[in-house]
């Protein structure tokens, strides 16, 4: 890694972010919902869970991931809407063409996020701060959206940055200014710091960044293993991760053949809650989750059926989808035919899934291997 220095030694990496996407195109496209507190997510009626929530209802306390009854307890006022993933969908492949006038180079992390490497595609800006302003002004003139960029020599501090003035910010991060940005940041800002790891670096007296670059390599190594040496250069501001230029994956699944046909239900329900375990930390990993889960089933006669639910909510957690997928399956005739195949597939994936995640399933994970 370059020693801190002149902008020519590092990378321009651009990480923009959709402000409060789902919400924001509802209330572009309906001017009386503007200055209102507006949810997308389930029934507040039923037992459905906010999906987003825009920043006239956050002044409130709703956030992500809350029961949508409790949400409407908060403000009775706000206005609740159900999820339109097409619709979403639709709106970032706009967004996208935008960035792409500017880099090639692009690793989509959801509908509404990305990097940009604009490091040998500066062009007639001549800077990445100004290809970031741009940016800005087409979304706001052409889609009528905001978008929040954070400009850094790497995506660590890019994403870090475009966070730190929110919404419709733009902040840019110097070689020389790393260690200062970061050093008063709490450390779950990091990289792969999720609520585990932010309880371990607390039980070593860390809070912050700054008290993070106090522990040696070693003690870290001795800590967390191999991630210590990560945590100890992230803690510095270094990362060497490339932009990956990738598109959005559509859909993730497992299926399992089976020596022998299985036919009892309770046979059939393990496989299936196994599979949805696997699928789960598919989507962890991949920091994404899924509107549509799928079951698939194939008979003794290699009659193949297939059975679907798009749920209210997006979703990463085994337990929904295997909740889901055992419904599913009681919609065929598994149990009474016999199988010599099953699988468990999602797609329609987006992201907004994963602080759900550190709420409802910190214990899954840290029992994960």
């Amino acid at each position: 890694m370059p020693a801190m220095g002149h902008w020519d030694d590092w990378r321009r990496i651009l990480h923009c972010d959709m402000d409060c996407f789902y919400a924001a195109v509802h209330v572009r496209d309906d001017p009386s919902l503007e200055g209102r507190p507006v949810v997308v997510g389930g029934d507040p009626d039923s037992r459905g869970v906010v999906a987003a929530a825009n920043y006239e209802s956050r002044r409130y306390g709703i956030h992500s991931a809350m029961p949508a009854a409790q949400a409407r307890r908060l403000c009775p006022d706000t206005v609740f809407l159900k999820p339109e993933f097409n619709r979403y969908r639709s709106e970032s492949e706009a967004i996208f063409a935008i960035y792409r006038l500017f880099t090639p180079i692009i690793q989509p992390l959801s509908l509404d996020e990305a990097y940009l490497d604009v490091t040998d595609h500066l062009g007639e800006f001549g800077s990445a701060t100004a290809i970031a302003h741009e940016i800005r002004r087409r979304v706001r003139d052409e889609r009528g959206l905001t978008v929040s960029v954070g400009v850094a020599p790497n995506k660590l501090v890019a994403k870090i940055a475009s966070d730190h003035d929110k919404p419709d910010g733009l902040t840019v991060v110097k070689p020389s200014q790393i260690e200062a940005f970061l050093a008063p940041l709490p450390v779950r800002r990091l990289h792969g710091i999720g609520p585990a790891g932010e309880k371990a670096l607390h039980e070593l007296g860390v809070e912050t960044v700054a008290e993070l670059r106090r522990l040696s390599v070693d003690r870290l190594i001795e800590r967390f293993g191999h991630w210590g040496r990560a945590l100890y250069g992230f803690a510095r501001g270094e990362d060497r991760r490339d932009v990956h230029v990738e598109q959005i994956r559509k859909s993730l699944s497992t299926e399992h053949t089976f020596d022998e046909n299985i036919g009892s239900e309770a046979a059939i329900d393990e496989a299936l809650s196994s599979m949805a375990v696997e699928v789960s930390r598919g989507l962890r990993k991949r920091e994404i989750s899924a509107c549509t889960v799928t079951v698939k089933a194939r008979y003794p006669d290699f009659t193949t059926v297939t059975r679907s639910h798009t749920l209210p909510v997006p979703t990463a957690s085994s337990e929904t989808i295997s909740a889901c997928v055992l419904e599913l399956i009681r919609a065929t005739d598994a149990a009474s035919r016999s199988v010599r195949l099953l699988g468990v597939g999602v797609s329609n994936l987006v992201t907004g899934g994963m602080e759900q995640l550190a709420l409802f399933e910190i214990e899954e994970d840290e029992s994960a291997p």
